[in-house]
């Protein structure tokens, strides 16, 4: 169901069909579902999402939709939107619960538009988002959900870890896997159960949804690292500043005690923050997370391998290769 305005988006159905054109629909119905009667949550709204971002997730959904034999696209259409928009809603409150000043190189919403205005907002996409699945049957909705409780647990978990100089790799993988590979994981699963595949195919994709999505994690947490502000689109060092228990960081911890001692510390200086920086490349951290990466790739890879050869599998394969390739 589209938002309060929206004109029907035109179906592509009964014919093949590109990514491209898929995602040009998935950006249609984001922009009619950000809609409002209030002026200003369609701004809000609009200011962070219309800024761009990867859609990395909507686009894991499409391909794994039609590589699974998957045709109409009106549905998945539907799933890979609400999945993006519940991703939008998170990062307005991300940036409430992190103070950011900027996102995706701009000032962030909260900056901008102040913190009551953007919890509320954030509030009104989660809210589009599962309008979008009121047509789904009931597994579909309840794999969303769950992708919901799996955020919200994801991002308590990193509150409660936030500068602990004794965080491990065990409790860095439950937090991705919480809170960013759950949306690639329902996202693969909801488009194998859409395609009609059988439930071993559905949990196999499911499967491969979520390794994509602690690459696409542990790649980012590279480039926060040794990455450039421009091509990430936010100061490098965030994860240091704010305490998040990245992957380079947390094997940084367990190589140089004083990394340790810096993390430890709730308020670093700017000087702090450039000496861990170079720590953590310098002591081997970096590579390490590198090969972690590389690791859960091949974990994705082997999952797409139990499908059939056909250009989506190998559209894929070379998606996860891209993600690779942005932290090497």
């Amino acid at each position: 169901m589209p938002g309060a305005d929206a004109k029907p988006l035109p179906p592509i159905v009964e014919r093949d069909w590109t990514l491209n054109e898929a995602l040009d629909l998935v950006e249609q119905r984001i922009q009619a579902q950000l809609r409002s009667q209030e002026p200003l949550l369609t701004e809000i709204s609009t200011y962070l999402v219309g800024s761009g971002g990867k859609r990395v997730r909507p686009a894991v959904t499409l391909l794994v939709y039609k590589a699974c034999g998957g045709q109409a696209l009106d549905a998945i259409v539907d799933v890979a939107t609400a999945l993006e928009l519940i991703h939008s809603a998170t990062l307005l409150h991300d940036d409430i619960i992190d103070n950011a000043d900027t996102r995706r190189g701009k000032p962030s919403a909260l900056y901008r538009y102040g913190l009551a205005h953007t919890l509320v907002t954030g509030d009104f996409v989660f809210s589009r988002a599962f309008e979008l699945c009121a047509p789904f049957d009931e597994k579909l909705i309840r794999w969303a959900a769950q992708a919901c409780i799996c955020l919200t647990e994801g991002e308590i978990m990193q509150g409660r870890l936030r500068h602990d100089p004794d965080v491990t790799v065990e409790d860095y993988l439950e937090i991705v896997g919480r809170k960013t590979a759950s949306l690639f994981q329902q996202g693969a699963r909801a488009a194998a159960h859409l395609a009609g595949a059988s439930a071993p195919i559905v949990e196999n994709m499911a499967e491969c949804g979520f390794h994509v999505g602690v690459v696409f994690q542990m790649v980012d947490d590279i480039l926060d690292i040794e990455g450039d502000a421009a091509q990430v689109g936010k100061p490098v060092g965030i994860d240091l500043r704010e305490g998040n228990p990245s992957l380079p960081i947390v094997l940084g911890l367990q190589r140089d005690a004083e990394v340790k001692h810096f993390f430890a510390n709730p308020e670093p200086t700017e000087d702090q923050v450039i000496t861990a920086l170079r720590r953590i490349r310098d002591c081997g951290a970096v590579e390490e997370a590198r090969a972690y990466a590389a690791t859960f790739a091949a974990r994705a890879k082997e999952c797409l391998n139990r499908l059939p050869r056909n250009p989506e599998v190998t559209v894929l394969h070379q998606l996860i290769d891209q993600l690779l390739a942005r932290g090497a």
